[in-house]
């Protein structure tokens, strides 16, 4: 018996979905080895099995059986045991000849997928409706088919030292700056996971300081993706997930949404405004409200006071106690609506929210006016959604400091906050762009929404100043 088929029947010894397959052809005895339920068939039988048996063609070496036999689309020659263990594990047969030392592969990969759907997370009114799905290839050729230019380079990787996890770099040459491109490679090909199941796994490695802030794009939808490789960033693609990475990621791009660019540009830029003075109110409103009710009651109309007082009356509870248990009761209700089964969770969350917001006034244990306040709060970061796992900590932070030291508190607060995301950046870009930042970037789509002529000419590269 051919030492590598030894090996490869020992390798696989318990594998049950793994199949061989034997087979007479000119050359002598042939074993074909493949994962039943990663390829097709009758594939195998129509394009491999039928010709190698086939008594029609005059075969004197292996490399015959290539050029002759073979009519696959894909097939070559096996290197070694490694790179014959990574063509069974991806869906390829391997054929070893019982006379031969030499190895062929032919590609027969047929696994079951989800085909493509619409983005759960990323919905839109006008636009596209294909979202990314969990098989690499499908990925991949949904990229290709909307960037249709020479200079787009996938660039493939194998990561994870037991998951052995397929990995695209996917970026426009001469668009994409080279040391970007480059400091993408170095840490990717530097990281040390034994597994890579998620595009999580490429952000953690990305990521150049912690924070609650995402410093790493990422999206379901091919053309968000693809707009954003024509810019000049890069994309990494990872096997089994619908989620692609981008970097650089700007501050700015938590406001943008996709029907940005499908809408009346007026009209997204007036809910670009709205995004914006969501994130203000999520942010800062529970905690100016405790620095005021707290230290700085007097800066309140007097009507509004004796309003507050009454519906105050009778809580046992501080207003800085009562805003956090508000704010717990909202996550709980937020969490629960996500992790229930989707048919029923927006209507729990529903329910929940108005039974909890009456039960706690009638209970004595918050104000109307607090609820109001935690319930706009919640509503806020809802508009955007890329955030708000920052805006939910930050805002309890802040809501700390303001009830310890009153708004002078709350300045220290935002200026720590501002600080922070002034010191964060993104593949060596500044995350705060272009508030945060001295250079210049041909990127021109920032806070408002211009023309779509001067968005198509964006590029994430420096400028000449």
């Amino acid at each position: 018996m051919n030492n590598y088929l030894e090996e490869l029947k020992k390798t696989y010894e318990n594998a049950f979905d793994v199949k061989y397959r034997d087979i007479e052809t000119p050359l002598g005895k042939a074993t074909l080895i493949f994962i039943d339920v990663l390829c097709s068939s009758a594939f195998i039988s129509e394009y491999i099995v039928a010709p190698l048996t086939s008594k029609n063609y005059s075969i004197k070496n292996v490399d015959d059986i290539l050029t002759k036999v073979i009519t696959m689309n894909l097939a070559g020659n096996v290197k070694d045991m490694k790179d014959a263990n990574e063509h069974i594990l991806m869906g390829d047969v391997v054929i070893v000849f019982e006379k031969s030392d030499t190895m062929i592969y032919c590609e027969t990969k047929s696994f079951v997928r989800r085909g493509v759907g619409i983005p759960l997370t990323e919905s839109v009114v006008k636009g596209p409706r294909e979202g990314f799905a969990e098989a690499f290839v499908d990925n991949v050729a949904l990229i290709r088919r909307r960037v249709r230019n020479v200079n787009l380079k996938l660039e493939p990787l194998i990561l994870g030292k037991e998951s052995n996890t397929s990995v695209c770099i996917a970026y426009l040459k001469g668009i994409a700056p080279d040391n970007l491109v480059q400091q993408v490679k170095d840490k990717i090909q530097q990281s040390n996971y034994n597994f890579l199941l998620d595009t999580n796994y490429i952000e953690s490695t990305l990521t150049e300081k912690r924070s609650l802030f995402d410093t790493i794009g990422y999206s379901e939808k091919p053309d968000e993706i693809s707009a954003k490789i024509m810019e000049g960033r890069v994309a990494i693609i990872v096997d089994g997930t619908p989620f692609v990475v981008t970097v650089p990621y700007f501050f700015v791009e938590n406001f943008q949404t996709p029907d940005d660019y499908y809408l009346n540009k007026y009209f997204a830029n007036f809910t670009r405004i709205l995004r914006w003075s969501a994130f203000f109110i999520a942010m800062f409103l529970p905690a100016l409200y405790v620095a005021f009710i707290t230290y700085h009651f007097g800066m309140i109309p007097t009507m509004f006071i004796f309003r507050m007082a009454v519906a105050r009356a009778g809580v046992p509870f501080p207003t800085f106690v009562e805003i956090i248990l508000m704010m717990l009761f909202f996550q709980l209700i937020k969490e629960a609506g996500l992790r229930l089964p989707q048919p029923i969770g927006s209507s729990m969350s529903i329910v929940s929210a108005l039974i909890l917001g009456e039960a706690a006034v009638g209970a004595g244990l918050a104000s109307r006016v607090t609820i109001l306040i935690v319930a706009i709060s919640t509503l806020s970061y809802f508009l955007i959604p890329k955030t708000y796992g920052a805006i939910s900590l930050w805002s309890i932070i802040l809501v700390i400091v303001a009830s310890l030291f009153g708004i002078p508190g709350f300045i220290i607060g935002s200026m720590i906050l501002i600080s922070h995301l002034g010191s964060l950046q993104s593949c060596g870009y500044s995350f705060l762009f272009p508030l945060g930042s001295i250079k210049r970037y041909g990127f021109r789509d920032v806070i408002l929404r211009g023309n779509l002529e001067d968005i198509s000419k964006n590029v994430i590269k420096d400028e000449e100043e």
